[in-house]
């Protein structure tokens, strides 16, 4: 059957506008620009290379409908802003671009909002209510990592609490982080996962969604998954590893299933960066764990009920979502 059939539900697209009209007036504004677009390149499935003449402009709604539901056989997406103003006036994918993807296409993409304390201030609480009222964000994505000294900590009582206050105060529960990976001349060590343990710890109620397996920090993000249950585990633009560090990709797969479990860990495909979803989520439903992890690691073999579980169900969980009881084949 291969993975058509399969319900997807895509944790993590976004409307990208990486256009030099989005770049703010400052030297090093192409330079955090351009390491995001290599980041995409670097590790982009061989069949995606291609497609596109270039990947740092502004994405229309139509080419990512295209990218994401025409090119793949994914049934539902979120759509995640991006609150980094570090080289982009608006964000590299700005609140009213989600929102409008969203709009466009209700009947398969939610909107998930953003804010960042350093660059919204005081007014980030109220930013939160209004896209939660005004433009039914169902989650919120963080990014705590900066340059020019604007880093905050995920367990900062001060500034990232009251954030969470007021997530669930506006009826959300789920917020997400982008940990790892850094971009252009960020701290590397502001994007630890560390500090989301006493923030998960302080908010029992509140589900933490760390993403990209906060790579490099892969073992640190693993062991706190495992210990905390309320720690989820995205694998938004992991897959792609399976075409360039294939023996990390499949160690890391194993070890996350089983220190976590499937219950808790989520498929992102990370598009539009990473172009169509379709060549990741074949790996990822042909994936076997390699009898020789199983062995020396003890690793479990991952299953069709695991992979489910991972493609779709986990976050439909999470989001509250009802599953179609058909899907595109």
């Amino acid at each position: 059957m291969g993975v058509q059939g399969v319900f997807v539900f895509d944790c993590v697209i976004h409307a990208y506008n990486m256009a030099d009209a989005n770049l703010l007036d400052r030297s090093d504004a192409q330079q955090g620009r351009d390491s995001i677009v290599g980041l995409g390149a670097q590790t982009r499935a061989p069949a995606n290379q291609d497609l596109y003449p270039t990947f740092a402009k502004d994405w229309s709604l139509e080419e990512l409908e295209d990218m994401v539901f025409g090119r793949s056989v994914t049934d539902l997406a979120m759509a995640q802003t991006v609150p980094i103003f570090d080289w982009f006036k608006d964000g590299f994918a700005p609140v009213q671009a989600q929102y409008e993807f969203a709009s466009a296409y209700p009947d398969r993409v939610l909107f998930c909002g953003g804010v960042d304390p350093s660059y919204h201030g005081a007014a980030a609480l109220d930013e939160m209510q209004r896209q939660v009222e005004e433009m039914g964000a169902r989650s919120f994505k963080f990014y705590n990592a900066h340059i020019d000294g604007k880093s905050w900590r995920c367990d900062d009582e001060a500034v990232a609490y009251p954030l969470y206050e007021q997530a669930m105060r506006l009826g959300i529960d789920v917020v997400q982080f982008h940990k790892g990976l850094p971009f252009g001349d960020q701290n590397m060590e502001d994007l630890r996962p560390n500090d989301l343990q006493k923030a998960a710890r302080d908010f029992p109620d509140l589900r933490f969604v760390i993403h990209h397996l906060a790579l490099p920090y892969f073992e640190e993000c693993c062991s706190i998954a495992a210990r905390f249950p309320n720690v989820y585990l995205a694998i938004s633009g992991i897959v792609a590893m399976w075409f360039t560090r294939r023996r990390p990709f499949l160690t890391q797969m194993g070890q996350i299933l089983d220190e976590v479990g499937a219950d808790r860990i989520l498929w992102g495909s990370e598009a539009a960066l990473m172009g169509p979803p379709q060549p990741y989520l074949d790996v990822l439903w042909d994936l076997e764990i390699p009898d020789d992890l199983q062995e020396d690691y003890g690793f479990p073999q991952i299953t069709e009920e695991d992979k489910r579980k991972i493609l779709g169900l986990n976050f439909a969980r999470l989001m509250r979502v009802d599953i179609p009881a058909t899907t595109r084949s």
